[in-house]
């Protein structure tokens, strides 16, 4: 009982947090809609959006949640009329890159270099938006946000209709998120209570030596899988710390996970924007996994071919001095 009451505290007391970056965000971007603001920014972003097959408007959500966090993106979401397929890469692109400043700031703590995590966030963003728009042809017709009203705000005249409308969308895509994310925070409070986690952590070990990385790391890469980098920022310090984690190991899971971590929160968090979930969870995943494998192989090969380096180093030394 006490945690469903943690969890359901902690669940309504996130809620609360989030409405309030999500209910101005989602009124200002409505009334700038409606202004020369936004019709500026459009044709000024245009050309470099429409590379990775977005409209001009589409680099706010971005901007939002890089700079803040996913809940602001999607709250800047609901106010755009966008087709499925430009709904989706937006969700890809914030999957790999989102809350930039506090999830960077999460791997310096750990003794990771910032600019490692910045280059394979917002790569992997470009990339994977770039090979999306490239290769799937569908997703045209216009994206359905839930019990959001659609239509967009164009035939609105006004600023007090522009707000009211603004209002309407930010409540009712609050509710929808609360409605995702105190189960969530249940969930999370039943799995720290239960210790969960360090069960969790033995069923990762096998999947420990598919990455490349010593199974001492699985607790520190599953508090990243279930919690997050910045819920689970405590957690992963701590495990690395405690298992002695090298740092090669350390660096590999971290590029594992600012792939692909929270993966039932982040991937659930997008549900109000009608987009498919699972399609979104693989990419992440898949991505994830090839691109930790490709280092870890390229990093041993090079260290493999250090060793034999300093081996012949060695000899060639040794042989002079005889």
């Amino acid at each position: 009982m006490n945690t469903l009451k943690q969890g359901l505290k902690t669940g309504l007391l996130t809620t609360w947090k989030l409405g309030k970056i999500i209910f101005p965000i989602t009124l200002i971007v409505t009334m700038l809609s409606q202004t020369f603001v936004m019709d500026w920014l459009t044709r000024v972003l245009a050309p470099l959006m429409g590379f990775i097959g977005l409209s001009g408007e589409s680099a706010i959500p971005l901007v939002l949640g890089n700079v803040l966090n996913l809940y602001a993106a999607i709250g800047a979401m609901l106010t755009m009329d966008l087709t499925v397929k430009q709904v989706f890469i937006l969700a890809v692109m914030l999957s790999f890159s989102h809350n930039l400043f506090v999830e960077s700031a999460v791997a310096k703590q750990v003794g990771l270099k910032i600019w490692v995590v910045l280059l394979v966030r917002i790569g992997l963003a470009l990339v994977s938006a770039w090979l999306i728009h490239i290769f799937w042809q569908g997703g045209s017709e216009k994206a359905s946000y839930g019990f959001v009203p659609s239509g967009g705000t164009e035939n609105i005249e006004g600023y007090g209709a522009i707000a009211l409308y603004g209002m309407e969308s930010a409540i009712i895509g609050i509710l929808q998120l609360a409605a995702i994310v105190i189960p969530i925070m249940v969930f999370i409070q039943i799995m720290k209570d239960l210790q969960w986690l360090q069960v969790f952590s033995k069923w990762m070990t096998p999947f420990t030596k598919v990455l490349g990385v010593k199974p001492n790391t699985s607790t520190t890469l599953a508090a990243g899988l279930t919690f997050g980098l910045a819920y689970g920022a405590g957690v992963m310090i701590q495990a690395a710390k405690e298992d002695g984690v090298s740092k090669k190991d350390l660096y590999l899971v971290f590029i594992f996970l600012v792939a692909c971590h929270a993966v039932i929160e982040d991937t659930l968090l997008f549900a109000p924007l009608g987009i498919p979930l699972w399609p979104l969870l693989l990419v992440r995943l898949v991505v994830a996994i090839l691109l930790t494998v490709t280092v870890a192989f390229v990093w041993n090969r090079l260290e493999k071919k250090q060793e034999n380096k300093e081996a012949e180093t060695a000899s060639v030394s040794y042989s002079q001095r005889s």
